[in-house]
């Protein structure tokens, strides 16, 4: 027997089995210095997201972002199953002539690699044999991997995408309460009606509740980072900035019922944008440029009193507000960096049409396009 073949084995086994478990099974963050996953991404999503921008067509670009979360995934189940069929190779690999091969390949490994590819994915071809006892109780050992390990992959996915469908469901009614892209001005604008205190403090505890939902899924899965939303102007980043900016301009200088609620919303949502930093080990940027300098302030706070809004214009109210942004800027830019999603603005001059009123018109002149032809379609039949 050859020992550091069996060790080597047994280490590109374990490596993968461990990596799987931390990923899938385990409902926490791994604390682990060495994981596969990591290298994989790590490895993989740097290129692809520097290819993307090299795109200058704004959906292009993001249709070839949207490409990489899903794609990625396919090709790391892949990477775990080569691993564990290269794991197993070497063990037969570690014993003198462990398979009958009447073909005879050019080298012993790749016999050895063979056997143990049919053997996980459970072929049973049969024109390789296995000489000794223990050898046959490896590859029942192996094939039982195998099926667990399709298993592991079955369940995996509908997680993963269930976890993705509930964090889109908010994101996209996000869209008619404070525009696409969303910023904090335009969501306390069309809250501005009478007894729309309430509804925006109602509106903040699920937002609350959603941001507690991220930070379970997206720490368990981290994957789901780099999944995308259907729409250019939608991002799980830039909805949660923009529950922030909201968040902040309200503790910072409305008098509303709604501050209170937006304490409560801002924490859960810092806790959230920061835990996940952590987990893709990315640092607060601090080379950030000022998203809201003062005269951009002046105007939303004027904007609002005009509204009807309850706005405090003491001395501190801008002091207050740089201390918030302090809190959660750093690392909302350096995400954005990372995952390549922009941040929204805090208010936009010439507010873009919100999605679903850009999908309608598209729709309507698509309709119209085509009308004559129904009409002729019509008048003949």
């Amino acid at each position: 027997m050859h020992l550091l073949r069996l060790i080597a084995g047994i280490a590109c086994l374990v490596s993968v089995l461990l990596d799987a478990f931390e990923t899938v099974i385990l409902p926490r963050r791994a604390t682990g210095h060495f994981r596969l996953t990591r290298l994989f991404y790590g490895l993989t999503w740097r290129p692809w997201r520097w290819a993307a921008m090299r795109v200058r067509h704004a959906r292009k670009r993001e249709t070839m972002l949207s490409f990489y979360g899903p794609l990625s995934l396919v090709f790391l189940i892949a990477t775990w199953a080569a691993g564990l069929i290269v794991g197993f190779g070497l063990i037969y690999f570690a014993f003198p002539a462990p398979f009958v091969d009447p073909r005879g390949m050019a080298h012993p490994l790749l016999t050895d690699l063979y056997a143990s590819g049919t053997t996980l994915f459970t072929l049973g071809l049969g024109d390789v044999v296995p000489r000794q006892l223990v050898i046959r109780g490896l590859m029942v050992l192996e094939s039982g991997v195998g099926l667990g390990f399709v298993a592991l992959v079955i369940g995996y996915f509908p997680v993963l995408y269930g976890a993705f469908s509930r964090r889109e469901v908010s994101i996209a009614l996000l869209d008619a309460r404070a525009g696409s892209p969303p910023t904090a001005f335009e969501l306390i604008k069309r809250h501005s009606f009478e007894g729309g205190s309430v509804a925006l403090t109602k509106l903040l505890e699920e937002w609350e509740r959603w941001s507690a939902e991220l930070l379970e899924s997206h720490i368990s899965y981290p994957l789901l980072c780099l999944f995308r939303s259907q729409h250019t102007s939608q991002s799980w980043l830039g909805a949660l900035t923009a529950i922030l900016d909201t968040c902040a301009l309200l503790i910072a200088g409305v008098q509303e019922q709604s501050a209170r609620q937006a304490q409560l919303t801002f924490a859960m949502a810092r806790h959230a944008l920061v835990d996940i930093a952590q987990i893709l080990s990315a640092k607060p940027a601090t080379d950030q440029p000022d998203r809201l300098p003062a005269e951009r302030f002046s105007k939303i706070y004027d904007e609002l009193c005009r509204m009807g809004v309850r706005v405090c214009r003491d001395e501190r109210s801008l002091e207050r507000l740089k201390e918030l942004r302090g809190l959660y800027e750093g690392y909302a830019q350096t995400l954005s960096r990372y995952v390549a999603m922009p941040l929204p603005p805090f208010f936009l001059d010439h507010p873009k049409k919100d999605n679903w009123l850009t999908v309608a018109k598209v729709r309507a002149d698509a309709e119209a396009s085509t009308a004559p032809a129904r009409e002729f379609d019509e008048h003949i039949f």
